[in-house]
């Protein structure tokens, strides 16, 4: 015969065991790790859309870095001091720990994979990632940088050169409205390093007078990426200055 359960001694309060819930919310968080936060370096310029490209990346990835401006106009990607950590002598670079990365595209793969995050699980997913990757700088890069540069005035060419141009860009976003009608991203049911490359590049359509509006998937497509948590604009992630974390 069990015992009936003991009653609580008169005007004594029997305390309710917390939720889990509620005791996580009274944890304090943890910041970034010192080794965090000296993980990562990026070196660009303000007006790079290649240099946002990877700010975006760690930005998205929830990661600090520090950003140390390089002043195009100056000079400064250049001089010997950058030369070691670029040879190429452009922008971005990006230093995890004692290696320096080049190629925005390269980081972007590099990110991925370091943090697991936005990387593929698989290496058909992986494969699927790099061709995506090359193939918005073989299409779609060229095009619209090269409109949005002569547009901003960095560039001159007649207009039988802006119309090859604004043709090249429009094929290669044909491309990309038909991909994303057949999934939710560009390489599957989720985010990867290849989304947040060619967003990099159509985010700058404006730029170039290349109108989205005949290309609703990638309209959307483009609005979900603007939805994703730690997603910030150029503005946001690249001042005209240093600024370190």
């Amino acid at each position: 015969m069990s015992k009936p359960p003991k009653k609580a001694a008169k005007g004594k309060v029997v305390a309710k065991p917390k939720k889990a819930a509620k005791a996580a919310k009274m944890v304090k968080e943890k910041g970034p790790s010192a080794a965090e936060r000296n993980r990562f370096t990026l070196y660009g310029f303000a007006g790079s859309t290649s240099t946002y490209t990877v700010a975006l990346m760690l930005s998205l990835c929830r990661h600090p870095f520090s950003y140390i401006h390089i002043s195009l106009r100056d000079g400064a990607h250049k001089l010997p001091d950058y030369l070691v950590k670029n040879r190429y002598g452009q922008v971005p670079a990006l230093r995890d720990g004692q290696t320096f990365l080049v190629q925005s595209a390269a980081i972007l793969i590099h990110i991925s994979e370091v943090l697991a995050k936005f990387d593929g699980k698989t290496p058909v997913e992986r494969a699927r990632i790099r061709e995506w990757l090359f193939w918005q700088w073989d299409k779609l890069a060229v095009p619209v940088y090269r409109l949005r540069a002569r547009s901003r005035g960095f560039r001159q060419f007649g207009d039988e050169v802006r119309v090859m141009y604004d043709t090249e860009a429009k094929a290669a976003l044909a491309v990309l409205e038909g991909e994303l009608t057949k999934s939710e991203w560009i390489t599957g049911k989720r985010p990867t390093a290849a989304d947040v490359g060619i967003y990099s590049v159509i985010r700058f359509c404006g730029d170039a007078n290349v109108e989205l509006a005949h290309y609703p998937h990638v309209s959307a497509w483009k609005r979900k990426i603007e939805a994703l948590p730690g997603f910030a604009t150029p503005e946001q992630l690249l001042p005209m200055e240093s600024r370190l974390v």
